[in-house]
Parts: structure tokens; sequence; C-alpha cells
């Protein structure tokens, strides 16, 4: 099976979706998360949420059983067929012979001991003829044993399969799976519907917001305690937003919000962490409502043409690279250009980020080749293989520098002119740990770039996680992916839900 991230669901091999078209096993109404979680489709409100993330461990305990099982299969089932394709083979004159009553018994007898020899040499000799033999009728001297998985435990000692390499791994029942279950079924899964793709990706969210979560969460507890909140501690949040690089209009607007909610009744710690988490959903699903495209993902039956942009240092060939990797998984062909060809050893960096996931690169070796040069051969390339989705590499480029913002231009300009029927997307590569300086990066570039979303990445390394707040209110632009790790899994479509509440997890 495939998981298609860009849609949600699991498509088997060679059965593509249409475009917004979801999967029996994956309902509609499952894809819009619940306001409230507790009344999500009635998915953890008629039973205990631990019960239901138990049964969804156990359905992906069973799973990857059946898995392990089935790659063992396919490892003996060559193994057999070389025995019997040699036990049914013609034989020569002399293994006829061999094979007689007369000539040998069903099981070769030892060699007779040579003379003069110590019995560890005719030991060794005994071996070697018999090894010999073996190879003559054509049998395995050793066979091939079928590898075992590897095996974790839970916490009820039960083994739990691992995936070897970088697949998904199921790991414990413990904290981090029954939150990520609980997210899940408060967007309208059943236990049935839990994916461990999903799952693993969240437990990675998670713990890559916990810098920000720290600072920002523990304060705010500190602050919130036990009693109904009052303006001091309103006032107390304001700061914590500002700290955590949320921007001044993202922070003034969630503040207003909960302010009058504060004047019309008493509110209580538990009833305020909600209306928080909801305001700050609306605040980064406002600039995605506007675009009108909820998610991000290649048109089938098309080209789609994403460029990468933003200053260097950024992570802008690490991301694409992930992305590529990411289409690839999800059932997409792509290709990458690579179009940064100032940047020392930049097209080599991009060539083995592409080689992990398969992707052919189309580049310039000379030194200073034009980049526009590298797009035009690309966009050829990508229609000639009937390609998905073309990934641009652009050149870092500060957004005060206005010649190397024109040539960014200059490229947009080609691809509008060769490929007027492509869907094409700007993305901006923002790097969390900015903070605010990030922002003026994003304000810059959407006048220049014709900028059409962002994507936030090395959240895992810093405490300014707010800063996805700050681009959404005040740049006004969707953020499209984001980024939490250095591994080529760490990056993902963005889901304001998941991310508020990978934010504020546990509250």
């Amino acid at each position: 099976m495939v998981y298609d991230w860009f849609n949600r669901t699991s498509v088997p091999p060679g059965q593509e979706p249409a475009d917004g078209e979801v999967t029996a096993a994956e309902p509609a109404e499952a894809a819009e998360p619940a306001a409230d979680p507790s009344q999500a489709n009635g998915a953890v409100a008629d039973e205990d949420p631990l019960e239901w993330a138990r049964q969804a461990y156990a359905r992906l305990k069973a799973q990857k059983a059946q898995e392990a099982l089935a790659v063992q299969a396919e490892q003996v089932a060559p193994a057999k067929e070389s025995i019997a394709s040699s036990e049914s083979a013609p034989l020569s004159d002399s293994q006829e012979r061999e094979s007689t009553p007369e000539a040998s018994s069903a099981v070769s007898p030892d060699p007779a001991p040579t003379a003069g020899l110590s019995l560890l040499e005719q030991a060794a000799a005994q071996r070697q003829e018999r090894r010999e033999d073996l190879e003559r009728r054509s049998l395995p001297v050793d066979p091939v044993e079928p590898a075992q998985p590897a095996q974790s435990f839970d916490i009820s000692g039960s083994p739990a399969l691992v995936s070897d390499g970088d697949d998904p791994q199921l790991g414990a029942f413990d904290d981090t799976f029954t939150w990520s279950a609980e997210v899940l079924a408060a967007q309208g899964r059943r236990a049935e519907q839990v994916s461990l793709e999903e799952i693993d990706w969240l437990g990675r969210l998670r713990r890559g917001l916990e810098k920000t979560r720290q600072g920002f969460v523990t304060s705010l507890l500190e602050n919130l305690g036990d009693d109904p909140l009052t303006p001091e501690v309103v006032d107390e949040l304001e700061a914590l937003l500002l700290r955590a690089d949320a921007g001044v209009q993202a922070t003034d607007q969630v503040m207003e919000a909960l302010r009058r909610r504060l004047n019309e009744d008493v509110v209580d710690p538990r009833e305020g962490i909600r209306f928080l988490k909801e305001q700050l959903r609306n605040l980064l699903e406002k600039p995605i409502q506007d675009s009108g495209v909820e998610l991000l993902a290649p048109e089938r039956g098309r080209l789609n043409i994403w460029l990468m942009v933003g200053v260097n240092g950024v992570g802008k060939t690490t991301t694409l690279g992930k992305l590529a990797n990411l289409a690839v998984r999800s059932g997409y062909s792509a290709l990458v250009a690579a179009a940064d060809t100032f940047r020392a050893a930049a097209v080599q960096q991009v060539a083995v980020w592409a080689d992990r996931s398969d992707v052919p690169v189309v580049s310039n070796p000379s030194a200073n080749a034009d980049p526009a040069a590298v797009v035009f051969d690309a966009i050829g390339a990508a229609r000639s293989r009937n390609a998905d989705l073309l990934l641009v590499d652009t050149a870092g480029r500060l957004q005060t520098k206005h010649n190397l913002m024109e040539e960014l231009q200059k490229i947009r300009r080609i691809v509008d002119r060769l490929a007027p029927e492509a869907k094409v997307e700007s993305l901006l590569v923002l790097d969390a740990s900015q903070g605010q300086n990030g922002l003026k990066q994003a304000m810059a570039f959407a006048k220049a770039a014709d900028l059409t979303g962002v994507v936030i990445t090395k959240l895992d390394g810093t405490a300014r996680g707010g800063v996805a707040l700050a681009v959404a209110s005040e740049a006004g632009l969707p953020i499209r992916f984001i980024g939490a790790g250095e591994g080529i899994r760490d990056l993902r479509p963005f889901n304001s839900f998941e991310f508020v509440e990978a934010l504020l997890a546990g509250r």
C-alpha cells in the first residue's frame, strides 16, 4: 500500500485516486477536524479514549505482523524455487551413475581418509570433497535464512514489530502513541482508520515542537493555575505569545478574542486552553481558506511546477529533497531541476538528495550556468517523462538584492512561457529559528516572487515556533509544509489542527 500524504489516504499500488477523491477506508467527513475533540463524529465521545487507542495499537501491530510474514514469504520463495529447479534439472551421465543405488546411497558417504594425513587434515579434506560434491549437484551449500523482523516491547511486555531502515516504526504503547491516536480521533478517525504513517509523523511533530512548547506552555500553566482567568493572566499570556515570535498582529488578534470572552463569562483554565486552541487554529486557517486550496497537492494528469525560493541557509535544497521523497512515497512521479548554479556544490547536494528517492535530476555542470536555461531543459524533460511534479531548486538570495530577485522573476517568466498549462507554485522556505527576520523575508519575497505558500523548516531546533502564526497573520501566506527534524521523513503537509495540538500537547 502507498500512503498518499497529499490526500491522507492509503492507495493500493497502481490505483491512483483522482484529485480530491477519498478512498472508502477514509470517509470524506474525516478530513475536516472537529472544533471540539469530544464531539468529533462520535469517535471518542462514546468510548474511553485509552481503550480507543488500544484498539488502534492492536490493529497496527497485527498489520505489521502480517507485513513481516509477507516479507519472509517473499524471501523464502526464491530459495525454494532454486532447490526445486535443481532437483528437476536433467542429470548428466556422471551424475546418473552417482545417483544409482550401486554408485551411491541417498546420503553421500564420507570420503575415505587419505593415508599419511593427520586427523585434522583428513577432516578438512573430507569437508572439501563434500562441498565440491554439493556444488556438482547444484545444491545450496549455505541456505539463506529468512530475515527476522526486529522487535521492541510495549508496556505490557508483548513484542511490537519494528521495521528496519527509514520506514515508520510501531514503538511502545506509550504517552506519545496515545496522544497521537487522540489527535487523529479528534479529527473524526475511527480506530480502524488510523495509519502508522500518521502516528509516526505526529510523534515526530510533537518531539520537534518540544523547545517551543517548553518555553510557552510551562509558563502558561504557571500563570493559569487552577483559578479562573483574570485580566492579569491574559496580559501574561500576551507576553508569552510575543516571546514565541507569534508577532504583534497575531497576538493582538488572539488577545482581543480572549478578552471579549472574559467580559462575557468567567473562564476556567481548561476552557481557556480550549478557546486559545480554537483562536490559534482560526488564525492559521484563514490564509489557507482565502487561497481556496485546503491542501496543496500535485494535480494528476498535468504538469505541476513548484519553485523553491528563499535566502541562503534556510534549507531550500534539503526541503526540496524531502518534498521529492514525499511525492514518490505518495505515488507521484517527480523530477528535480538543479537551478541553484551559483553556490558551490549545490548541484551535487541536490543529486544526493534526489538519489535517496530515486528521482532524476536535470542540471548543467558548467560553472555559473544560466538558471533559466536549466529550468528550460527541465520542463522539456518533465514533459517527455510525463512527470507529475517538477521541483525547482533556486539560488539563495537576500530579499534586498534586487538583481537576484530579478533573476528569480526571469525564471518565473520562462515557466509561464514554456508551460502555460502547468500548475505553478512558488514556495518560500523559512527557517523557524530566524523568527521575525523570517517574517520580513516573507513580506519581501511575496512582492517579488509571486509567492503562493510557505514551508517552515527547523521547528525542532528553536523555541520560536510561534513564527508560524506571524507568517499567517501578517504576511497572509498559507503554510503548506512544515519540517520538524533532519530526517528525510521529517517534512509533511501542514495541518493547523495537528500543529496547535502539538504546540499545546497534553493541555
